[in-house]
């Protein structure tokens, strides 16, 4: 069962369409990336998934329940973490956590538990100071706690990793990727090496509407084409080689083909075999998801 289905939903802010046709499912247990430029209509479409946002058209389900505007989902089914988490900067995370909690209905024992298991879960179970000290990465930290107090089906992390240094953004990651024992996770972004890292499908956001949505593994069978590099042992063979591959690109002083067949690539070895070009190096390159969402996206 998918734990999210959004199909077809529709959105203008007076005459600029924001979102014009989005679709995709999330099955369980999955971290599932949202993937569009500054701008794309992420954002929109996660607050419409919450019911924070009335759409002009389409249907939100969550867990089988449909999600209209004003009115959410059972309270269990949903945790958020916004791009921008806002806190009570005189608690600490256990105080705030305990009140996220009581809010949602939780028992003291339970709550006592699930606090402890998710402040270690997020690295922030032996952290005593008040939340104002807090760094952004911590704050990001206990935004993905407060998100899962209540045992959520799905969690919506909008942007969690977008301001963060490298070692704060390897520290959400990793949390965010084992949430996923828990919950299913959308992870809404722009930033691809992220999503290639953590992410079991995906889905492409481009002028209001969903351009691709399948898994990792269909994006790399979809680029049968792949790169090509190559460098010479002697400069002064690259203009012979450039001459009989018109689609070849000189990169100070690599020769490079961005999309390579099979046959093209023998076509290569077999040249410069036949010239006595000595090679210091032939490496071809795989396709990543910045290959395929370029392609998709028309750049």
């Amino acid at each position: 069962m998918n734990v999210l289905e959004v199909k077809e939903i529709k959105k203008s802010f007076g005459s600029k369409k924001v979102l014009d046709g989005v679709s995709f499912s999330v099955p369980e247990n999955c971290v599932f990336g949202f993937i569009g430029r500054n701008g794309a209509g992420k954002t929109t479409t996660m607050r419409a998934v919450l019911g924070l946002l009335e759409t002009d058209g389409g249907e939100i389900e969550v867990c089988g329940e449909r999600v209209s505007y004003g009115k959410t989902p059972k309270s269990g089914y949903i945790g958020y973490l916004p791009d921008v988490p806002e806190f009570y900067g005189y608690m600490n995370a256990r105080e705030y956590l305990t009140l996220c909690g009581e809010i949602t209905g939780m028992s003291r024992n339970d709550l006592k538990n699930r606090c402890g298991e998710l402040l270690e879960l997020v690295g922030l179970d032996k952290e005593k100071h008040r939340i104002k000290g807090y760094s952004r990465g911590m704050k990001q930290r206990l935004g993905i706690a407060q998100a899962l107090i209540n045992r959520p089906k799905l969690l919506i992390c909008d942007e969690p990793t977008s301001a963060l240094d490298p070692v704060g953004r390897k520290d959400i990651l990793d949390i965010i990727s084992a949430a996923k024992e828990q919950t299913s996770v959308v992870f809404s972004t722009h930033i691809l090496s992220d999503v290639e890292r953590i992410c079991g499908r995906v889905a492409f956001l481009e002028g209001g509407r969903t351009v691709f949505s399948g898994s990792i593994e269909e994006i790399h069978e979809r680029q049968t084409d792949t790169g090509l590099e190559l460098t010479l042992k002697r400069t002064e063979d690259a203009e012979r080689v450039l001459e009989a591959f018109s689609d070849m690109e000189n990169s100070g002083g690599r020769l490079i083909f961005k999309k390579a067949s099979d046959k093209k690539a023998a076509e290569l070895m077999a040249f410069l075999a036949a010239q006595q070009i000595p090679v210091m190096r032939l490496e071809r390159h795989e396709a990543d998801l910045e290959d395929m969402f370029m392609e998709v996206v028309g750049k």
